[in-house]
C-alpha cells in the first residue's frame, strides 16, 4: 500500500480523496495555486505544495510542477480527482516514466475512450450496443447527407474529441445539415484542435442512464448499477439519481453484465462510467468516462461501497473488496450540484462566503470545499457542493432532500439552490417522468 498520495485536483473532490487517505492511514498532499493558498483541501490535507499561479494551465494543469511536487514530498502516487488530467493518457505515461502510479486506468484505455469514434467501435466489437450512426468520423457535407439519409433524422454531428456540448449540433432535416455540419466542426475545432466529427441518430425523448463499473486490471470487472443523470442544461447534468426511476431490476441486470463484462476483457483498472441513451427499453452507448464521475456518491450510498478507496486499492495491487454478489441495491439516492451561479442566466458568481451551514441529519451528506469567510475564486469551475441525500425509497429521498435545501445556507453569492427547490415542486420530477430535453423546455418556460 502507498504511504503518501498527492492529490491532483482542488475543491470538494480533492477533499473526498483526502478524507479516504486519512481513513485508510494514507498521508496526503495537496497541491494548490496561489488562488487557493487558503482553499479548505489545503487545510486538510497532511502536507501541501503551491504549483503555480491562479490560470489552471500553470498550475492545475502543468505536469512537470505535479511531478516535482511528488518528488519534493515522496509521494508514490497520484489520484487525478476528476477533470483536470484525471484523463490525460499523455500525463499517465509521464508519471509511469518517473515511477509514480496514477490510481486510474493504463494510458491506452484512456487514449482508447478518449476518442469518440475508437471508443464506439471499441464498444461495439465488446457487445455494447451502440447509436445508428457513421462508421467513423464523416469529412464533408455530402458524406453527412448520405449518412442522414441511411439512418433518417433528426440527426446529431459530434466532435469525436469532445466533451460538454462542445462540438454538437442536431439538424432536423437535410436543409439545416449543412449548418449544423460547419457549425459542428467550427466548435470542435476551437474547442479541441480538432475539427473531426461523426454522425448519430438523435433520439426524440432519451434518458441520460449510466452504468458505474470496476475492474481490477487483472480481468475481472463489476458493475453498480446505473445513475439516471437525464436532468441537464447544455449537456451538463444538474440532478442524478440511483437507481434509475424507469429502469427495472431485468434491464439492470442485462446491461450491467454487458458492460462489466466488456471491461473485463480489455484489462480496465479502477473506475470507470459507461455512458448510455435510454429510450424504448433500448441503452445505446455513447461514451465512457475512465476517471472517477462527479455523481459517484449516489452509487457509494446505495451500495454502501468507498469507490475512491476501491481505485486506491486495485492501483497498489490490492483486489477490489467485492464480487458481483455482494452488490445489492439499498434505498435511493439523489445528488443536486450546488453552483455559484445566477439563475436564470446560470451566470458563474465567484466571490466571498458571508454566512455557510450545511445540512446534516439521518442520510444527508454535503461535499463541498465551502466555509464562512472563504472567498470563491474566478478562476475555475462554479461547483462549489454536492448536496446527496439517501433514503429507503424515492419518496422519502425527495422528501429528505427538500429538507436539507431548506437547512442549507451560503450567504455571499447567488447559487443553483432556487432552482432545485423550485423543482421539487414540479410533478414530473416527483414522478421521475423527466427526459434530457425536459429541464431546457422548463426553464423557456418559466424564464421566458
Amino acid at each position: 500500500m502507498f504511504d503518501k498520495i498527492l492529490i491532483a485536483n482542488r475543491g470538494e473532490i480533492a477533499l473526498r480523496v483526502i478524507r479516504a487517505c486519512r481513513e485508510m492511514g494514507i498521508a496526503s498532499v495537496a497541491v494548490h495555486s496561489t488562488a487557493d493558498a487558503d482553499a479548505m483541501h489545503v487545510r486538510m490535507a497532511d502536507e501541501s505544495v503551491c504549483i503555480g499561479p491562479p490560470p489552471s494551465s500553470q498550475s492545475y494543469l502543468s505536469m512537470p510542477a505535479l511531478i516535482s511536487a511528488c518528488e519534493i514530498t515522496g509521494a508514490q502516487a497520484i489520484h487525478p480527482g476528476y477533470g483536470f488530467l484525471s484523463e490525460n493518457a499523455g500525463f499517465v505515461q509521464m508519471l509511469e516514466d518517473h515511477d509514480i502510479t496514477f490510481i486510474g486506468p493504463r494510458a491506452e484505455h484512456i487514449r482508447i475512450m478518449g476518442d469518440k469514434i475508437t471508443a464506439k467501435d471499441t464498444m461495439k466489437a465488446l457487445g455494447v450496443p451502440c447509436v445508428p450512426g457513421s462508421d467513423g468520423g464523416v469529412n464533408d457535407v455530402d458524406q453527412a447527407k448520405a449518412v442522414a439519409g441511411q439512418i433518417g433524422y433528426p440527426v446529431i454531428i459530434k466532435a469525436t474529441a469532445g466533451g460538454g456540448g462542445r462540438g454538437m449540433k442536431v439538424a432536423q432535416d437535410e436543409t439545416g445539415l449543412e449548418v449544423a455540419f460547419r457549425t459542428a466542426r467550427a466548435e470542435a475545432k476551437a474547442a479541441f484542435g480538432n475539427p473531426d466529427v461523426y454522425i448519430e441518430k438523435y433520439l426524440q425523448r432519451p434518458r441520460h442512464i449510466e452504468i458505474q463499473v470496476f475492474g481490477d486490471g487483472k480481468g475481472r470487472a463489476v458493475h453498480l448499477g446505473e445513475r439516471d443523470c437525464s436532468l441537464q442544461r447544455r449537456h451538463q447534468k444538474v440532478l442524478e439519481e440511483a437507481p434509475g426511476p424507469v429502469i427495472t431490476p431485468e434491464e439492470r441486470a442485462r446491461i450491467g453484465k454487458v458492460c462489466a463484462d466488456a471491461v473485463a476483457k480489455i484489462g480496465y483498472a479502477g473506475a470507470g462510467t459507461i455512458e448510455f441513451l435510454y429510450e424504448d427499453g433500448e441503452f445505446y452507448f455513447i461514451e465512457m468516462n475512465t476517471r472517477l464521475q462527479v455523481e459517484h456518491p449516489v452509487t457509494e450510498a446505495i451500495f454502501g461501497v468507498d469507490l475512491v478507496r476501491q481505485q486506491i486499492r486495485v492501483a497498489a495491487g490490492l483486489p477490489m473488496e467485492f464480487h458481483q454478489e455482494d452488490l445489492v441495491i439499498n434505498g435511493h439516492s439523489i445528488e443536486v450540484r450546488i453552483n455559484a451561479e445566477k439563475v436564470p442566466t446560470f451566470s458563474p458568481c465567484p466571490g466571498k462566503i458571508t454566512q455557510y451551514h450545511a445540512p446534516g441529519g439521518l442520510g444527508v451528506r454535503m461535499d463541498s470545499a465551502l466555509y464562512q469567510g472563504y472567498s470563491i475564486p474566478p478562476y475555475y469551475d462554479s461547483l462549489i457542493g454536492k448536496l446527496i441525500v439517501h433514503g429507503r425509497d424515492r419518496d422519502e429521498a425527495l422528501a429528505r432532500l427538500s429538507r436539507a435545501l431548506g437547512e442549507l445556507i451560503v450567504d455571499g453569492v447567488d447559487t443553483t439552490v432556487p432552482l432545485f427547490r423550485a423543482l421539487l415542486d414540479e410533478p414530473d420530477i416527483r414522478s421521475g417522468n423527466y427526459s434530457i430535453h425536459w429541464l431546457e423546455r422548463w426553464l423557456e418556460t418559466h424564464y421566458a
